[in-house]
């Protein structure tokens, strides 16, 4: 059986909006996309490339989907853009089609926890899920995760689109293991209890 792993950027105050660019993502008018940038050191690169170098397959929702299929093909000289390209990519959208313009990405039919289920009892490597609030939501509401590995920089924003929200699904969780960076961000993993 395969684990389900999300992995995600997040403010103090539980943003996960728009980490990586001024215009990723300027739904309700958020200004304050890149927020994360600042953050990144060798001591994130190098935890960030061991999850990456265990080569699992990726879930994305449609907009992170199609953000990462618009930047990271296009990213000769970075070390994660190879393995981005070879993984397998499962996305969740019911307005895409098939063919995805990236490659290795499939389109999951039905319902996206269903699919995901599916996808989960088989074996193999881990399924990573990168953004994508709205998919992991799912996923929670049907305790589909197994694993929160959430990058939490020492920032406030104040606003924006948080990955717990109100009204969201209860969840005890443990921490099983924590790296913190030279700028201050706590890489924090954490099972279901």
């Amino acid at each position: 059986m395969s684990k389900v792993v999300v992995v995600n950027n997040l403010t103090l105050d539980g943003v996960m909006q728009a980490p990586g660019r001024p215009d990723e993502d300027t739904r309700g008018g958020f200004e304050h996309g890149g927020w994360a940038q600042p953050y990144n050191d060798p001591v994130m690169a190098s935890k960030m490339g061991e999850g990456m170098a265990a080569g699992g397959p990726l879930l994305f929702g449609r907009r992170t989907y199609q953000d990462f299929a618009s930047f990271w093909p296009h990213q000769k000289d970075n070390p994660f853009t190879p393995v981005l390209d070879n993984a397998q990519k499962y996305v969740a959208s019911r307005t895409l089609e098939e063919p995805l313009p990236w490659r290795n990405s499939t389109l999951l039919e039905g319902d996206a926890a269903d699919a995901v289920a599916k996808l989960r009892e088989q074996p193999g490597m881990d399924l990573v899920v990168l953004g994508s609030g709205e998919l992991i939501q799912s996923l929670m509401r049907r305790n589909l995760v197994d694993e929160y590995v959430l990058l939490i920089h020492p920032l406030v924003l104040g606003s924006g689109r948080r990955l717990f929200t109100d009204g969201g699904s209860f969840a005890a969780l443990r921490l099983v293991d924590t790296t913190t960076t030279t700028t201050g961000v706590m890489i924090a993993t954490y099972q279901p209890a």
